[in-house]
């Protein structure tokens, strides 16, 4: 596997970008989800001084994320993107809820305006998937409340950006919570994706960003599908130390 090392660089748009490899790569980078996060985690070792806090984007985010606040010794937490889709477009997104201790409403604004959308709808739409939100909440912790991540050093992971819309509600969201310090983690991304959205965060690392990229399952040899037992049981581990 032939590999270009970019290097540490300055994002044109402001932020700061660590990429690990660029050009066409081989598939398996990664043995599954905990192994990335581990390598995630070498890269991440200087923050641990600074106590950051640890957030995963569920349910494939869980295993990388688990394993970076393992290692640097923080607590974490999960992050829920739920959708909020066009009237009578399922497959159309105009927007986001983001998960947290004060959750956000993240909307595509030209998109809402041209189409028409009601304030009245997305209130609706927002109080919806709240509900499905603090469902799916209640399954993976229970009663524990939501990590605060004002004035902390804030570390997001997913297991791969194929398009980048989830982390780019994400990203958004958490800008609005008034973290001191944002680092976007990923082990594999698209380039022109991760390029999009890297300003969003004061620094991203990527591990791999495959010019030849088509799918984030192409570069794990294990790719499963994590399910709601594990996100719960790497949940509990990180709460309990283990």
């Amino acid at each position: 596997m032939i590999l270009r090392a970019l290097g540490l660089g300055t994002d044109p748009a402001g932020g700061v970008v660590e990429s690990g490899s660029g050009g066409r790569a081989a598939t398996h980078l990664f043995s599954d989800r905990r192994d990335a996060g581990r390598q995630l985690a070498a890269r991440l070792e200087h923050f641990r001084e600074q106590e950051p806090v640890v957030l995963g984007l569920p349910r494939g985010g869980i295993p990388v994320a688990y394993e970076i606040a393992r290692s640097l010794e923080a607590p974490l937490d999960l992050l829920m993107v739920r959708k909020i889709c066009a009237p009578e477009q399922a497959e159309l997104a105009i927007g986001a809820v983001v998960d947290g201790a004060t959750p956000q409403v993240v909307l595509n604004e030209d998109l809402v305006e041209r189409l028409g959308v009601s304030k009245d709808y997305v209130a609706m739409q927002r109080l919806d998937q709240l509900a499905e939100i603090e469902r799916r909440r209640q399954l993976y912790r229970g009663d524990t409340q939501a990590v605060d991540t004002a004035g902390r050093l804030v570390i997001l992971a997913d297991d791969g950006i194929a398009t980048g819309a989830s982390v780019r509600a994400a990203l958004l969201a958490l800008s609005r919570t008034g973290p001191a310090h944002l680092v976007l983690a990923i082990p594999v991304a698209a380039p022109n994706a991760l390029q999009a959205i890297s300003s969003m965060a004061n620094e991203t690392i990527c591990l791999a960003t495959p010019e030849s990229f088509d799918a984030v399952s192409r570069y794990y040899a294990d790719f499963e599908q994590t399910s709601d037992e594990e996100v719960i049981d790497l949940l509990a581990a990180s709460r309990y130390g283990i």
